[in-house]
């Protein structure tokens, strides 16, 4: 078990080897949209590539959503195993719209021999997401 300490500095050593790893500009914040951002997620447990949709108006949460949806199909032609979530909560207990890949694989970002296969996981499903959004933002930005 580690302190919180040695946690945040493992959390730190792991986000900080993979950009070492695999540098890279990311679009993740760079939308040009409020609340609407792509993310990488690795904790103790899971890791997953993320869309998701928190502006702070609900109604136009619930917009780019229903946006997200029509292009449901679209999407889960390029990344079949995506997830539609219309309420995900956070450990925070926030709810949010989520569109997710989740690793499949066993991880966890304490653990060190299993980073290198969500690296590759995150290098491999970030982009699929990114030339998505590249090829349908106007649709996206419609609403």
């Amino acid at each position: 078990m580690f302190s919180k300490d040695e946690a945040a500095l493992m959390r730190k050593e792991f986000w900080t080897s993979f950009g070492k790893s695999f540098p890279r500009k990311w679009l993740l914040y760079n939308t040009k949209i409020k609340g609407f951002s792509f993310k990488f997620v690795a904790d103790r447990k899971n890791a997953a590539v993320c869309l998701d949709i928190e502006n702070p108006d609900e109604l136009v949460n619930l917009l780019y959503y229903d946006q997200m949806l029509s292009l449901k199909v679209l999407l889960e032609s390029e990344i079949p195993e995506i997830i539609f979530n219309n309420e995900y909560e956070l450990e925070s207990g926030k709810k949010i719209h989520r569109i997710y890949v989740p690793f499949e694989g066993k991880f966890s970002v304490h653990n060190k021999d299993t980073w290198r296969d969500c690296f590759e996981f995150f290098m491999e499903t970030m982009p699929k997401f990114e030339e998505f959004y590249y090829e349908y933002e106007d649709v996206i930005k419609n609403i």
